[in-house]
């Protein structure tokens, strides 16, 4: 499961209030182009309603980031979570050439 955080008076949540599509990547930077390797995806975003699935998004979160850590007491209410839904995946290796992606067969709840 994927989850991201934002503010609600940003652009980001005013425009999922519309439209639920999302699209984004996942890789490392590189300094290289031609050694781009990562994730794309179409996917759905849902607003995080459950206060266990919030809490267990933001733990996951602080665990890797514990800079953010001081969020989980002061401003939980000055944000929103979403759970994202894949729903095309493809694997983006641009060391087989610029632009080369493989579509991954996905079946959500597989």
């Amino acid at each position: 499961m994927l989850y991201f955080w934002c503010s609600p008076q940003s652009q980001k949540a005013d425009n999922l209030t519309r439209d639920a599509r999302i699209s984004l990547a996942i890789a490392d930077d590189a300094s290289d182009p031609m050694t781009i390797a990562g994730l794309s995806m179409a996917a759905e975003a849902e607003l995080e309603n459950s206060p266990a699935e919030i809490s267990k998004a933001l733990s996951l979160l602080y665990i890797k980031y514990p800079e953010y850590g001081p969020y989980r007491t002061s401003e939980l209410d000055e944000i929103l979570v979403y759970r994202v839904t894949p729903k095309v995946i493809s694997l983006i290796d641009y060391t087989k050439g610029f632009g080369h992606t493989d579509l991954i067969v996905f079946h959500p709840g597989d």
